[in-house]
């Protein structure tokens, strides 16, 4: 039987990481890298007594109750892609834009708001504005950028508004209040989204030919839609979804259950929901939830087994000597460390894998773990649009006209990219902006 104690914990470490970096360039999947790595370095550090501590930690993850709520959450977001409620609801919101010089583009934001307050998946809400907003603006004659940009930012939103699933995984993982998160994570959030409304008005005013205002035969044609019936379901399943929340009616997961009820009456209200379509939702709500959970299940065991090897430890010792003891210096290490893994592997993995190690770290700091959950989504919010890998970008070139290449998309959004790293410092600097509600 090799022993890979022998080595200790800092080749160790190296070992891990380099045997993750070689599976992961084979083309493995995250979750089946992280498992096998733990496999290997359990029995190697520990022995084949090692396995059942590792077996226990794994009940612990998807036994968990809260954790109910991300199918929820998922099957809304599944359910709301199969309706014509978004297409009603971007149509209803041309209320707000009829005659402002850039309205289109605080519509398509507005609506990824009240979608994003919806699900909380990110995927979806890119794709359906995708879909509904992006060929409007350009047919309206947008700058080309200027409407790329929106709908890829306005569709990511979803990661830190309420109920978003990374503050769910985030709450899982460091143990905290998802209800606090989401108080928490609600001032900051639409800080960041009317600070994308204020840059399309300005940068419109200062260039007027962006954003070329709607003739008097579109204005005419938007008088025929029922802003009621449109602006009417979406309004109430946030109520029912975020208000049972912040009035402790009804817990996070209650609330999931609650908004895809609301989701499937508003459906059958308006005469589109049938098996077909439950079935599809149904089916895309497996597989995103398979892959959530499968990436959970292999993180949780390789945090537990560098646990008990001491790696914490290690590296909170690593950070606190790079950052001189500096708490703000330590802070910054872990966002560069979360900023350049956001780059390369999906945010449920990032999640899983740091955030048992950076957490203990923080509060050992005497920082709040609700705040630095805030700032973790923020920091996740960026991953989402940074190249190589940002996967809002890819979901938008999925139904983006086809002369839109992916280099395009990227360049769009490097104005809205540096938007979030502001607000992301911004949040870092002045933490009651998270904590206004304790």
């Amino acid at each position: 039987m090799f022993d890979l104690s022998a080595m200790g914990i800092g080749y160790g470490s190296l070992l891990m990481l380099g045997s993750m970096i070689l599976l992961l360039l084979t083309g493995m999947q995250l979750a089946f890298v992280t498992a096998l790595v733990a496999l290997v370095f359990a029995v190697g550090w520990f022995g084949v007594g090692a396995l059942p501590l590792i077996t226990s930690r794994l009940y612990s993850f998807v036994g968990s109750y809260v954790f109910l709520a991300v199918p929820m959450f998922v099957l809304m977001a599944a359910l709301l892609d199969r309706s014509g409620i978004a297409k009603d609801l971007f149509d209803a919101m041309k209320v707000f834009g009829r005659r402002l010089r850039g309205g289109v583009a605080v519509q398509t934001l507005l609506v990824a708001i009240v979608l994003a307050s919806m699900s909380g998946v990110i995927g979806g809400e890119t794709v359906l504005l995708g879909i509904l907003a992006l060929p409007q603006m350009l047919r309206l004659g947008y700058n080309r950028k200027l409407a790329i940009g929106v709908t890829c930012a306005g569709g990511a939103l979803g990661t830190m508004l309420p109920p978003s699933i990374v503050l769910i995984i985030y709450g899982l993982t460091a143990s905290v209040s998802i209800g606090d998160l989401f108080k928490a994570a609600f001032l900051p959030a639409f800080i960041l989204a009317f600070t994308y409304m204020a840059y399309v008005l300005i940068l419109c005013r200062i260039h007027p030919e962006y954003a070329p205002l709607p003739t008097e035969e579109e204005l005419a044609a938007d008088e025929d839609v029922n802003y009621f019936k449109a602006l009417l379901f979406p309004l109430l399943t946030v109520m029912m979804v975020l208000g049972s929340i912040y009035t402790g009616v009804a817990s996070v997961t209650e609330a999931s259950a609650l908004g895809v009820v609301g989701i499937i009456i508003s459906a059958a209200i308006r005469g589109e929901l049938n098996f077909s379509m439950l079935k599809d939702s149904a089916t895309a709500t497996m597989s995103t939830c398979g892959m959530i959970i499968w990436i959970g299940i292999g993180a949780t065991a390789l945090v537990g087994v560098y646990n008990l090897m001491g790696g914490i430890d290690f590296v909170e010792e690593i950070i606190l000597a790079l950052s001189g003891g500096s708490v703000m210096g330590t802070i910054m290490i872990m966002m560069l460390i979360l900023l350049i893994l956001g780059m390369f592997l999906d945010w449920v993995g990032v999640a899983l894998l740091t955030m048992p190690i950076f957490v203990p770290i923080i509060t050992g700091l005497g920082l709040d773990p609700i705040w630095f959950g805030v700032v973790f989504c923020l920091n996740m919010q960026v991953s989402f649009l940074s190249p190589p890998f940002g996967p809002a970008a890819f979901y938008l070139k999925s139904v983006a006209p086809k002369d839109i290449s992916l280099g395009e998309i990227f360049s769009s959004l490097l104005p809205f990219i540096a938007m979030q790293v502001a607000v992301l410092v911004l949040v870092i600097f002045f933490p009651q902006l998270a904590l206004w509600w304790k």
